[in-house]
C-alpha cells in the first residue's frame, strides 16, 4: 500500500486491476488505521470526506554547470530550484479555495551537486500534493508545471514535472456510517465512538470505497496511562503501538462483517 519504487501501480489499484472486484464483488468493504493521537479502544469515524487524495511529483531542473565562484559562466539549478519550492507554497495560498476545500505541496527531497564548490547542471526536487477535491486536484497539478516552467525559464534553465496520480479521497459512505454506527458503539463503548474531523493523508483504500460503498474508520493505539498528544506519531521512527488495539480492531472487523445484512436493512 506504501508503494513499490519506481512501480506504476501497486496495493489496491493494482488487485482492482487485476480483476479483484470481478471476481469477489464485496457489497461493502471496510478497514482500519491505527493512531497514536488517540488512546486504545477509541474509533474516530467520519461520513463522506475522511482523508485527503495523494500525489507525488517530481521536478527536474536541468541548467549549466560552472565554478562557483564564476556563476555568469553556467546558468543555475539551484537558485531556480529554491525560487521554484518558494514560489509553489502561494498555489495553495493564492490559487486554492482553503475555505471550501484544504490543500497541501510539500517537498521531502531536494537533490543536486557534488561539490560546494561547484554549480551543478541538474537540480530534482520531489515531494507530495493533498487535496479534497477532484476539481482542485487539477488545478495544483497544472499551476504547479505552470510554476516550475515560467519560474525556470526566468532563470534561464528549464524545468520538467512529472506527477504521478496515486490515491483518490478516501470517502465513507454515509448509509453505512450510518447503519455500522451502533456496532462500533455496542462492542468499544458509545463514549468510545468519536466523530474525526479530516486528515491529509492518504490511503489506497481509496480505490476501493469508489467500487462499492466504504467505512474508513481511525483505532486509538496508545495506552490510557499516556498522553496521547505527546506520543510519537505514526510515521516517527519512535512509533509505538499498544498490541491490545489489534484486538479490538479484529473485533470490529469480524463484528462489522456479521452484523452488516441486518444493519443494512433497518
Amino acid at each position: 500500500e506504501e508503494g513499490v519504487p519506481d512501480a506504476e501501480t501497486w496495493g489496491a489499484e493494482q488487485m482492482l486491476q487485476e480483476g479483484i472486484f470481478k471476481k469477489y464483488k464485496p457489497e461493502a468493504v471496510f478497514g482500519i488505521h491505527v493512531m497514536t493521537n488517540m488512546h486504545t479502544g477509541y474509533v474516530g469515524y467520519r461520513k463522506g470526506q475522511i482523508l485527503a487524495s495523494m500525489d507525488s511529483f517530481e521536478i527536474t531542473i536541468k541548467g549549466r554547470q560552472t565554478h562557483g565562484s564564476m556563476p555568469w559562466a553556467g546558468a543555475d539549478p539551484i537558485v531556480a530550484a529554491a525560487q521554484i519550492i518558494t514560489g509553489s507554497q502561494s498555489i495553495v495560498s493564492r490559487k486554492v479555495d482553503i475555505t471550501a476545500s484544504p490543500a497541501v505541496v510539500s517537498y521531502g527531497i531536494v537533490s543536486g551537486g557534488l561539490r560546494d564548490n561547484i554549480i551543478p547542471d541538474t537540480v530534482v526536487l520531489k515531494g507530495t500534493l493533498r487535496n479534497f477535491d477532484m476539481d482542485t486536484r487539477q488545478h495544483v497539478f497544472e499551476s504547479l508545471r505552470y510554476m516550475a516552467k515560467y519560474t525556470a525559464e526566468a532563470h534561464g534553465v528549464e524545468a520538467e514535472v512529472k506527477i504521478h496520480e496515486q490515491y483518490p479521497v478516501t470517502i465513507n459512505n454515509p448509509e453505512l456510517v450510518d447503519a455500522m454506527l451502533p456496532v462500533t458503539q455496542q462492542l468499544v463503548g458509545k463514549d468510545k465512538v468519536v466523530e474525526v474531523p479530516v486528515r491529509t493523508a492518504g490511503e489506497d483504500f481509496s480505490f476501493y470505497a469508489l467500487e462499492v460503498p466504504g467505512m474508513y474508520v481511525m483505532l486509538g493505539a496508545t495506552p490510557a496511562d499516556q498522553d496521547p498528544q505527546q506520543a510519537p506519531a505514526n510515521h516517527s521512527p519512535f512509533f509505538h503501538m499498544d498490541e491490545a488495539a489489534m484486538e479490538i480492531g479484529t473485533n470490529l472487523f469480524v463484528n462489522w462483517a456479521l452484523n452488516y445484512p441486518q444493519a443494512m436493512k433497518k
